[in-house]
């Protein structure tokens, strides 16, 4: 009885240690989940964020390179121009023949009179040369009646192998100094062209020469007897081709680059006002875009340019200019402003849902087992029953749309079909789920959706608008065309399966059946109408037909839009339409108009366009009609429109009903050759006609096999 009674933990008790002790290790167990947890959510969304940035970067670098590659291209070509324009003068037999004549005078002798006769002549074939091809600049000094030296600006000359000029156009710069070593240094028997320099009144210019080979001799480098030089300002011409249309980056930026002495020369004025050929940079600058570009043209990358920004830069080398390289860049703040805001916020968004699951996790966890399991319970029977009610009302709504829907998953099953998708198969839509889309759809329909569902999951995102035109099967051994407009949406899986993409198909081969139905019965109307006018008037017989093929096949070879090409072919055909006005004498009259008719001739056309001014066509049928008697210097009918703002159908057109007009018999003229009409419209280029149309045109005849289109020299 003395001795003390030892005491043992109730059983009370020692169900609150276990409790206790479980608690600590399911408080400890939640905290390494939680760290884990976050843990992966960053290692994920930096991920996610990451690739987001190299796509951003991936689609500048293609922006980037898509207006560079165009900007290259013209500016190619325009060298091209130069360099051709300098061999066409250099293979004049008049020119070689005087130069071989030159050549062979002695240096001290007093020319032969027929010999300086001839020299007047090759200076009157350089100047006709420089005007035409702008070559001719107002020189520098006042402009009096003084003995005042006037500095030449530009001009085209014909200059001995020591650089001599022998003759030369108007306005000539001086033959000396850095010119004269520029053709002292140069390979004879190759053509050569002089960077860019500082000219006459600090005038960015450019020199070029082609060799001169004696009309009756040989030509190797030895035989050579003289250079076509050409010296012109270049500012105007070649900078306003760096620039693209449309543009809307407030800072970029397309720069020439060339290396000189081993520094980096910027060739074309800059975007914070520097004028070209003023500014240079060491060749080792660190991270310079301009040494990237030359370092690496045909790549992209992100550097810092010559203010010291941050850009994203691609460069492509020029292999027709004297070692240029062309830079384009843009500021990477804005370029990639949109993303870096979008990333901000998808990152928020990211630690927002991180922060919403471990408080989620921590309140589920502190709920006793039991009432979350009641509570779940409930939850889940309330919740199927709102999906069954949802699959109810989704089935109503879906069926009673007029389009098919169709629900794929990621092995290309059909998991939800509505009711105008079964009967377009012969089933019932219970029939057609868990079912390969080859045996739901039968092969025709199953490709297409296939193909949609692959192109959907490839780009992560919507497909809204996916026009498909097919030759499905109906059943039998025939055909049927349909025609469709798919919208395709991605939708993320549930837990434990793939994600599905929703397909809706809008059927639309009646309306497009429709559409070609109208269009069939318009171009008929035209094409009748196009009848009567022409046979109206013998001596323009065809004409509106032959107008609309050489028409569609100018714009095509100018690389127009197809709407474009449609335009001018509809256009060409309803020209003269007005001409069902005019009375049928004043058509067909023999001799010369006088000028009230050729002002009744002129307003046709103007007729023409009011004519079709309220018919629906598909494209600007009735402007490029309104305008096609504008002339490109702007002294055009009835706006006076010049230049770009003259639509580019009309330009084409207008183009081309000249040369149709030129080459083929009217009352009161005959027909000029191919050649003689070409020559015709390129002394009107830059006055009435668009010089590229013009040129294009001529590339057209002489150079694609336009002339098998006419019929050998004439239209056929």
């Amino acid at each position: 009885m003395g001795q003390a009674t030892q005491e043992r933990p109730s059983a009370a008790d020692r169900g609150g240690g276990t409790t206790a002790a479980s608690t600590g290790v399911g408080l400890g167990g939640l905290a390494v989940a939680l760290a884990a947890l976050l843990i992966i959510a960053t290692v994920i969304a930096n991920r996610f964020l990451a690739e987001e940035e190299q796509r951003d970067l991936l689609d500048w670098q293609v922006r980037l390179g898509i207006v560079l590659d165009s900007r290259v291209a013209v500016v190619a070509d325009w060298l091209d121009e130069q360099a051709a324009l300098h061999a066409r003068l250099a293979e004049n037999p008049g020119l070689r023949l005087v130069a071989g004549q030159l050549a062979a005078q002695s240096s001290d002798a007093p020319l032969p009179p027929e010999l300086a006769a001839q020299l007047g002549f090759i200076r009157n074939l350089l100047t006709a040369e420089a005007d035409r091809f702008g070559f001719t600049v107002r020189p520098d000094g006042p402009d009096v009646p003084a003995n005042v030296d006037r500095q030449g600006v530009a001009g085209l000359a014909l200059v001995s192998l020591r650089g001599g000029v022998l003759a030369a156009s108007p306005g000539m710069p001086e033959v000396a100094g850095d010119l004269l070593a520029f053709i002292a240094t140069q390979a004879p028997g190759q053509p050569a062209v002089r960077d860019l320099y500082a000219g006459t009144g600090d005038r960015i210019s450019m020199a070029f020469l082609a060799p001169v080979f004696p009309e009756q001799g040989g030509t190797a480098a030895d035989d050579q007897v003289a250079w076509v030089l050409g010296v012109r300002p270049v500012a105007e011409d070649l900078f306003t081709l760096l620039r693209q249309p449309g543009q809307i980056e407030e800072t970029a930026e397309i720069v020439l680059l060339s290396e000189r002495e081993g520094a980096i020369a910027y060739l074309s004025p800059l975007i914070d006002g520097t004028p070209p050929l003023s500014r240079r940079l060491a060749a080792d600058t660190p991270d310079l875009a301009a040494g990237f570009a030359l370092a690496e043209p045909g790549g992209f990358a992100e550097r810092t340019d010559y203010r010291g920004r941050s850009v994203l830069v691609t460069a492509r080398r020029l292999d027709a200019a004297p070692g240029w390289t062309v830079m384009h860049k843009v500021d990477r703040a804005e370029a990639l402003a949109a993303a870096d805001a979008r990333r901000g916020r998808l990152a928020v968004q990211l630690v927002v849902g991180v922060a919403l699951a471990v408080t989620l996790v921590l309140i589920v966890f502190f709920y006793g087992t039991s009432r979350r399991a009641r509570d779940a319970a409930a939850r889940y029977q309330a919740i199927a029953m709102r999906l069954e009610q949802s699959e109810q009302r989704l089935r109503l709504v879906t069926d009673s749309q007029p389009n098919a829907i169709l629900m794929v998953g990621a092995e290309d099953r059909v998991r939800y079909a509505n009711a105008v998708a079964a009967r377009q198969t012969g089933s019932e839509p219970e029939a057609l789920i868990g079912k390969p889309l080859d045996v739901a759809l039968g092969p025709h329909w199953a490709q297409r959706v296939a193909r949609l569902a692959a192109l959907c999951r490839e780009r992560l995102a919507a497909i809204r608008e996916l026009f498909d035109e097919t030759e499905a099967a109906d059943g039998s051994a025939s055909t049927t065309r349909r025609v469709v407009n798919a919208h395709v949406i991605p939708l993320p899986g549930d837990e434990g399966s793939d994600g599905a993409v929703l397909v809706v198909e809008e059927d639309l081969t009646q309306a497009v059946l429709e559409r070609e139905r109208r269009e069939a019965v318009l171009r008929q109307i035209v094409t009748l109408l196009v009848t009567v006018v022409d046979r109206r008037d013998p001596h323009s017989a065809d004409h509106s037909r032959r107008l609309s093929l050489v028409g569609a096949a100018l714009s095509r070879e100018m690389d127009q839009p197809p709407a474009l090409v449609e335009t001018v072919t509809t256009a060409a055909l309803l020209l003269n339409l007005g001409k069902i006005l005019v009375p049928v004498e004043v058509l067909t009259k023999p001799g010369a108009l006088s000028e009230q008719e050729r002002q009744l001739i002129r307003g046709s056309l103007a007729t023409s366009a009011e004519l079709i001014r309220d018919i629906a066509f598909d494209g600007p049928v009735y402007e490029t009609l309104a305008a096609v008697q504008e002339r490109y210097d702007g002294t055009g009918w009835p706006d006076g429109l010049a230049g770009a703002a003259i639509p580019p159908a009309a330009r084409l057109l207008a183009v081309a009903n000249a040369f149709i007009a030129l080459i083929s018999t009217r009352a009161h003229r005959g027909e000029l050759d191919v050649d003689a009409a070409l020559a015709r419209l390129a002394e009107d280029s830059g006055r009435a006609f668009d010089p590229n149309v013009v040129v294009a045109l001529t590339h057209l005849m002489n150079n694609k096999q336009g002339r098998q289109l006419l019929g050998a020299d004439k239209v056929p």
